[in-house]
Parts: structure tokens; sequence; C-alpha cells
């Protein structure tokens, strides 16, 4: 079956770092584009970053540019999101996402980041 299974979260400072993994199985990964969308309590869901099937291009929500970078390894069915100088509102439950052709779209359970002293 499609899974996604988002890891890395947990508590950080302000200032701090994390890594997140999302595995990916299922599914060919290497044609879809893969995002990471993030969700605070009762409040919308997100988008944060997007990269492209390749690789090629990458984009970014304009508050995290600068300090989040998006990556993926398709020989490991794996994206990443490298978080940087995390600050108090990055605070979330971070979600990896999978699109083909914007039609087939999977999603995973989340992984929680608190940012907090």
């Amino acid at each position: 079956q499609v899974q996604l299974v988002e890891s890395g979260g947990g508590l950080v400072q302000p200032g701090g770092s994390l890594r997140l993994s999302c595995a990916a199985s299922g599914f060919t990964f290497s044609i879809f584009t893969m995002s990471w969308y993030r969700q605070a309590p009762g409040k919308q869901r997100a988008l944060v970053a997007t990269i492209t099937s390749t690789g090629g291009t990458t984009n970014y929500a304009d508050s995290v540019k600068g300090r989040f970078t998006i990556s993926r390894d398709n020989a490991k069915n794996t994206v990443y999101l490298q978080m940087n100088s995390l600050k108090s509102e990055d605070t979330a439950v971070y979600y990896c996402n999978a699109v083909r052709e914007s039609r087939v779209t999977y999603w995973g359970q989340g992984t929680q980041v608190t940012v907090s002293s």
C-alpha cells in the first residue's frame, strides 16, 4: 500500500535546527512532485515547500525562504526538509505530500515540530 512516513520532528529552541524526512513507498516516487505542508491547531494547512520530480525546481513560502531547504533522493524514495533558524511561528504538524499531474495525491500522517524556549 501507499505510505508516506514523516520523521524528525521534536522540540527545539528558537534559532535551532531540525531535519525532517519523509519515506515513501507503494508508488513511483520519482515521477511525483513532493511538498511539505504544515498545520497549527485551529488553522488551515499551509504549503511550506515544493520540489519537482527531478529536484530541478523548488519553491518556498515567503515565511521560510532563506531558512528552510527541501531536497529529495529518488534512489532512496525520500524527501527532506532542512529547517534552520527556527522560530516559534514554525510550530506545527508538518505533513509530506505527493502529487502526480494534479490528480493523484497522497498524504503522510505528519510529524510534530515545536519551537519553544
